[in-house]
């Protein structure tokens, strides 16, 4: 056997073992983050959700929520479920290809995935909601408000990823994933053990410079996104995020629907000044929220505060600078990740709220 034939053979053999490493993590995965809610087909493709049903004597409107990207229903449901029981009907879904639902076809896109979540309300007969949107679910609200005006009784955007950014580019591995043949070839044998590797880490930072709450990772499931399928469907999503917010940022002076913006000042995953500052500018008469020394995760650094938008676009009287003046006292002194975790701003951005 010579060099060149013994390189190929330990390269095969390595490849196999890291499918089959990658084939038991997958089953691991699966065993200890098992469905919560219940499964409907929607096109072809089966799509997990929880329902809450409208409680007696509710005292808010539906509640629809929606991912971000690397996510799964649970990281709404968790910290924000509680907070709400017993005032509200409530559904959080998997987005399509995410946690534990179907991919199907026509849901590469968040104007796809708003479809299906139209469907979604059909069947369970939601006609109007408020819909809260965290990270790249804030791109699915805009889709679906921009879709289904009349089907939207207000808007919470968290932490939201709607704009256009320089260059609109995305970390490697998003970029690598949905290539055909090399991009399969890496979520079925490098992802998931890269992923495990890095995950606690790269968590850390979503949260900085607030800390990470205790079993985040597996409270929220987080891990679903590794197996292979969810893996590439995630870097599809968000790979495809830019071509989207170029094609529809313009098109957000024409929503109508009362609209809360809630964003922190130090978020290390999007461009805060881009995206929320965009939607408080472009969307007449939003209010915008503010927060100082907040990262990426409002909904469980400051879930009273999402609470408190709800209840302020049913018509509450709420105080809602007065909440977040409050919330910044409380994580002012939150330092994690100083020095690793990178709040790149753009250049040329309009300049935060002082």
């Amino acid at each position: 056997m010579n060099l060149l034939t013994a390189a190929v053979a330990f390269v095969l053999a390595l490849v196999l073992v890291l499918i089959g490493v990658t084939r038991i993590g997958v089953w691991l995965i699966d065993r200890r983050n098992p469905p919560v809610g219940q499964f409907v087909e929607i096109d072809g493709a089966d799509i997990h959700y929880v329902h809450v049903p409208a409680p007696a004597g509710a005292d808010l409107p539906p509640l629809v929520f929606i991912h971000g990207a690397s996510a799964n229903l649970n990281d709404q449901m968790v910290p924000l479920r509680p907070l709400l029981e017993g005032r509200a009907e409530m559904l959080f879904f998997d987005r399509p290809g995410h946690g534990w639902s179907e991919r199907g076809s026509g849901n590469e896109t968040p104007e796809g995935q708003a479809r299906t979540l139209a469907a979604l309300l059909d069947k369970l007969g939601i006609a109007r909601a408020i819909v809260v949107g965290h990270s790249f679910g804030g791109a699915v609200t805009a889709a679906f408000v921009l879709e289904y005006p009349d089907r939207v009784a207000g808007l919470v955007f968290v932490s939201a990823a709607t704009h256009p950014w320089p260059g609109g580019g995305t970390s490697w591995y998003y970029e690598l994933a949905p290539v055909p043949v090399i991009g399969r070839l890496f979520s079925e044998t490098l992802a998931y053990p890269a992923g495990m590797l890095r995950m606690a880490a790269a968590t850390d930072c979503v949260f900085a410079p607030n800390p990470t709450p205790e079993n985040y990772l597996a409270r929220a499931s987080i891990e679903l996104v590794l197996r292979p399928a969810t893996f590439r469907a995630n870097a599809i999503d968000v790979r495809g995020l830019y071509a989207f917010a170029l094609a529809n940022a313009q098109r957000y002076p024409n929503i109508s629907a009362p609209t809360v913006v809630i964003s922190g000042d130090r978020d290390t995953v999007v461009y805060e000044e881009l995206h929320s500052l965009g939607l408080a500018r472009d969307i007449v008469g939003a209010k915008l929220v503010w927060v100082k020394n907040l990262g990426h995760k409002p909904d469980w650094i400051t879930p009273e505060l999402i609470v408190a938008a709800v209840e302020k676009l049913a018509g509450k009287p709420v105080d809602l600078d007065g909440m977040a003046r409050a919330a910044e006292a409380r994580i002012a002194g939150d330092r994690q990740g100083e020095g690793v975790c990178v709040d790149e701003k753009p250049a040329g951005a309009e300049l935060a709220p002082q």
